[in-house]
C-alpha cells in the first residue's frame, strides 16, 4: 500500500514513523509547503519522498491519504482525496462544522471508500481496559463521567481550548461508554486572542448518566485525568501516571429504605483498591494498523467518519450554547447502518 501524508508539523513525524513501520506499506510520500519540515523529514527518514507539490499527492498513486493540517484545511483536502478515490486518515477534530464531515461521509459511501479519524486514545491501552471493565459491568450501572485535560498549554491560532484539546476526551467517553448525548451545556472565557482559553462543558444523557470535560490552557499544572463512578465500583484513569494508569476503587454508597420510613439510609462503601496490567503498546501504531486493515477488509474502522462526526456534533453544539452563556443545546445524532 502507498501512504501519503500531507501536513508535516508536530504530529507529522509521528504518522511518518508508524506508516514506515507497516510491513504492507511500500512507500510514504510526505508533503508540507515548508523546508525546513521537509528537511527535518528527509534526515529522520531518508526513504520517504518528499514533495511540496499537495496536489501531485492528491492525484498521484497513494492509496491512502492522510491529512495532519490544521482542521480548516482538513475539509478541502479530504473532499479532493476521496473525488480522487483515496481511502482518508484525519487527525482530531475531523471537521470545522457538522456540514463537512456529513458531506465527506456521503462521498465516502458512495465510492466504498474508508474514513479513518485519529481519536488516538481509542487505541491507547489504559481506555481499551476501561472499556473492558465497563462492558463487563465491573462498574455497574455508569453514573457519571468526569474529565480533566489542563495545562499550560499552546495556544491555537485557528481553534478555541474546546476544539484542540477536548474532542481526545469526549471520543473517549462515546468509546467507553457506548451511549448517545443528548443534551449539553458549555461555558467558556476568552482572556487573550479572542479565543476561549478555559472551558467547561455538562453532557447529559437519557439514563440520568452526567457527564463534565474541564479544558483549560491556563494552568501551573498539567493533568490528564478521568473518573468514572458506577454503582459498583469507581475508576480513576491517570495519563500522567508512569505505572498505575488506571485505579479501579471498590468505593461507592448504599442506599437502604425501610417500610415507613421515608428517609433513605445512605452508607458509604470504601473497600480495596486494584490496578490492571494494562498494554504499552503505542497507540498510534495500533491506529495505522487499524486503518490499514479496514481498507484491505473492506470494513468501517473503530474510529470511522461516523465517529468523528458525532464529535464534531458535541463540538458545534459547545460553540452554540457558549454564544448563548451555557444554554441547554439539544444534540441530533445520525442513523446510519
Amino acid at each position: 500500500m502507498k501512504v501519503g501524508i500531507i501536513g508535516l508539523g508536530y504530529w507529522g513525524p509521528n504518522l511518518v514513523r508508524n506508516f514506515l513501520a507497516q510491513p504492507d506499506v511500500e512507500k510514504v510520500v510526505a508533503c508540507d509547503v515548508r523546508e525546513e519540515r521537509l528537511k527535518l523529514i528527509s534526515q529522520k527518514f531518508p526513504s520517504v519522498i518528499l514533495t511540496k507539490n499537495c496536489e501531485e499527492t492528491l492525484t498521484g498513486d497513494c492509496d491512502l491519504i492522510v491529512i495532519a493540517t490544521p482542521v480548516a484545511a482538513h475539509y478541502p483536502i479530504a473532499k479532493k482525496a476521496l473525488e480522487n478515490n483515496k481511502h482518508i486518515w484525519v487527525e482530531k477534530p475531523f471537521t470545522a462544522n457538522v456540514a463537512e464531515a456529513e458531506t465527506l461521509i456521503e462521498i465516502a459511501e458512495a465510492k466504498n471508500l474508508k474514513i479513518f479519524v485519529d481519536h488516538t486514545f481509542i487505541y491507547n491501552g489504559a481506555v481499551i481496559k476501561m472499556k473492558e471493565l465497563i462492558d463487563k459491568n465491573e462498574l455497574g450501572n455508569i453514573l457519571y463521567f468526569d474529565s480533566e485535560r489542563i495545562n499550560l498549554g499552546l495556544f491555537q491560532k485557528d481553534v478555541n481550548v474546546i476544539w484542540d484539546l477536548a474532542p481526545h476526551d469526549l471520543s473517549i467517553m462515546q468509546f467507553i461508554l457506548g451511549k448517545k448525548a443528548k443534551a449539553l451545556s458549555a461555558h467558556a472565557i476568552a482572556n487573550f486572542n479572542g479565543k476561549e482559553n478555559l472551558a467547561h462543558i455538562c453532557i447529559y444523557f437519557e439514563d440520568n448518566c452526567f457527564a463534565h470535560f474541564h479544558v483549560n490552557w491556563v494552568s501551573p499544572v498539567k493533568i490528564r485525568r478521568m473518573i468514572v463512578g458506577g454503582t459498583k465500583k469507581m475508576l480513576v484513569y491517570d495519563d500522567m501516571e508512569n505505572f498505575e494508569k488506571i485505579k479501579v476503587y471498590d468505593s461507592g454508597i448504599d442506599i437502604k429504605s425501610t417500610e415507613g420510613i421515608h428517609e433513605a439510609l445512605v452508607q458509604y462503601r470504601i473497600g480495596d483498591m486494584f490496578s490492571p496490567k494494562v498494554n504499552q503498546t503505542e497507540a498510534l501504531s495500533m491506529g495505522a494498523r487499524e486503518c490499514l486493515d479496514a481498507i484491505i477488509q473492506n470494513r468501517q474502522p473503530l474510529t470511522s467518519g461516523y465517529d468523528g462526526l458525532e464529535v464534531v456534533k458535541l463540538l458545534e453544539a459547545s460553540d452554540k450554547s457558549l454564544k448563548d452563556m451555557g444554554q441547554i443545546v439539544e444534540i441530533n445524532h445520525l442513523v446510519h447502518s
